[in-house]
């Protein structure tokens, strides 16, 4: 699936929509991840060799928030156990359209079975390897708690939950820092000040950040051992979360 430059705000908007991740966001979704995440490339990576080391025999992995399948792509290529099946949920259509469309094109031994669902309403079930790259802000708030604690509960002894998240700051001098800080970078990828402002518009009430203490708290609330940031790049964070 070619992947076209994402232009979605480079041009005056009369009204800007919230945020979806519908046709025209899939369309442009690789090109639009590289140039707004930092480190997304670095995270992706890391998460198939995490999945090496954690994933279980007979076990599941799953990509909750899976998109067009980045993660699931990346544990696939390097888990090495057997008879382990990665379960990739989305709630977009679209994205799980494209992703399957991939899937089709890069067959592989291991199965991938890809759903159009909330993943809140999934079951999470004889799970080795969990991963949440970037997903979890999208949720509400008041629900996170409970979806974290029925991942915690679908997980086999020695199972990881790999957290990926925007993050924001108890200071308020770090929030300007790390936001001014994450916009020069999306500058430096070729976004306009325009983009970057109509986007930043789109994503209010839609993408909710937390600090990293609140992660952790939640984490350890939910039933997880140890909960610790392993990569951020400004205000953007992957957290280990062991059972």
């Amino acid at each position: 699936m070619n992947s076209l430059k994402d232009s979605i705000y480079a041009n005056p908007l009369g009204e800007i929509s919230a945020f979806a991740f519908d046709e025209k966001v899939v369309s442009v979704f690789p090109d639009m991840i590289q140039r707004s995440v930092p480190g997304y490339s670095t995270i992706i990576t890391a998460i198939g060799l995490l999945a090496k080391r954690y994933a279980q025999p007979h076990s599941h992995c799953y990509d909750l928030g899976c998109s067009l399948g980045a993660a699931s792509f990346s544990m696939r290529e390097q888990i090495e156990t057997e008879n382990c099946r990665i379960i990739a949920v989305d709630n977009s259509s679209a994205m799980v359209s494209g992703f399957e469309k991939k899937l089709r094109q890069l067959p592989s031994s291991i199965p991938v079975d890809v759903l159009c669902a909330d993943i809140r309403d999934i079951s999470i079930e004889n799970a080795s390897v969990v991963v949440l790259n970037f997903t979890l802000q999208f949720i509400p708030i008041a629900d996170r708690l409970a979806f974290l604690e029925k991942i915690n509960q679908g997980l086999l002894p020695g199972g990881i939950l790999i957290l990926s998240e925007k993050l924001k700051f108890d200071d308020d001098r770090q929030n300007v820092l790390q936001t001014d800080m994450h916009h020069l970078f999306k500058k430096a990828k070729g976004y306009t000040d325009l983009e970057i402002s109509q986007k930043r518009t789109a994503l209010e009430n839609v993408l909710i950040p937390e600090t990293f203490g609140l992660h952790q708290q939640r984490l350890q609330q939910a039933g997880f051992s140890s909960a610790e940031v392993w990569f951020q790049y400004f205000n953007f964070a992957s957290i280990i979360a062991l059972k």
